[in-house]
C-alpha cells in the first residue's frame, strides 16, 4: 500500500513538474462583462497547461443565457482554415453565472500553430469575439466574421441536450 501511494505521488509530482501554464486576457470592465449586447458568446479570456500529452484549453465566455431556450453551447478551437481542432460541449445554461470558464480536455497541438478560440449560442450560432493566437505568441482578442467555418456547427460533437 505505501508503495502505491509513493508512486501516485511521484506520478502527480511528475506531472505538475512537465506543465506550463499561460493565460492570456482581456481586463473588462463591470458594464462590459454584464450582457453580450449582441445576443451571442463572447470569448473574454483564454489560459493553456502544456504536459507530455498536449495542451488543455480554459475558456471563459459571456453569453446572455436564459436557461436552454438560449444558452452558450460549446466553445472550440478550429485553425485558421476553419478546420475544427477541439470542442467543449457545455451541458447546461449559466443563467446565474456570467462570466463563466470551462476547461477542455487535452490534445495534441503544435506549439506554432496559429488558432482561434470561439463560442457558440444554442439559437444564434457562432459569436465574433474571439481570440487567435498560438502557444508560442499568446492569445489576443480580436473579432472574425459570424459566417467564418459556420459549417462546423453541424459537425460531431454536439451537445445531445440541455440539462437547466
Amino acid at each position: 500500500m505505501k508503495k502505491m501511494i509513493l508512486v501516485v505521488l511521484g506520478l502527480l509530482i511528475f506531472t505538475a513538474c512537465n506543465e506550463k501554464e499561460k493565460t492570456d486576457a482581456i481586463v473588462m470592465g463591470e458594464d462590459e462583462m454584464l450582457e453580450s449586447p449582441t445576443g451571442e458568446a463572447s470569448v473574454i479570456a483564454v489560459s493553456t497547461i502544456q504536459n507530455d500529452a498536449g495542451v488543455s484549453f480554459t475558456v471563459s465566455l459571456r453569453s446572455p443565457d436564459t436557461g436552454c431556450g438560449q444558452y452558450a453551447d460549446w466553445w472550440e478551437v478550429i485553425t485558421e482554415d476553419g478546420e475544427l481542432l477541439n470542442r467543449r460541449i457545455l451541458a447546461h445554461s449559466h443563467v446565474n453565472e456570467q462570466p463563466f470558464a470551462r476547461s477542455g480536455s487535452v490534445f495534441p497541438l503544435e506549439e506554432s500553430l496559429t488558432v482561434i478560440i470561439r463560442g457558440h449560442m444554442n439559437n444564434s450560432g457562432y459569436g465574433t469575439a474571439v481570440f487567435k493566437g498560438s502557444i508560442n505568441a499568446g492569445f489576443d482578442k480580436t473579432t472574425i466574421d459570424k459566417d467564418f467555418a459556420k459549417e462546423l456547427a453541424n459537425q460531431q460533437p454536439l451537445p445531445n441536450n440541455c440539462a437547466f
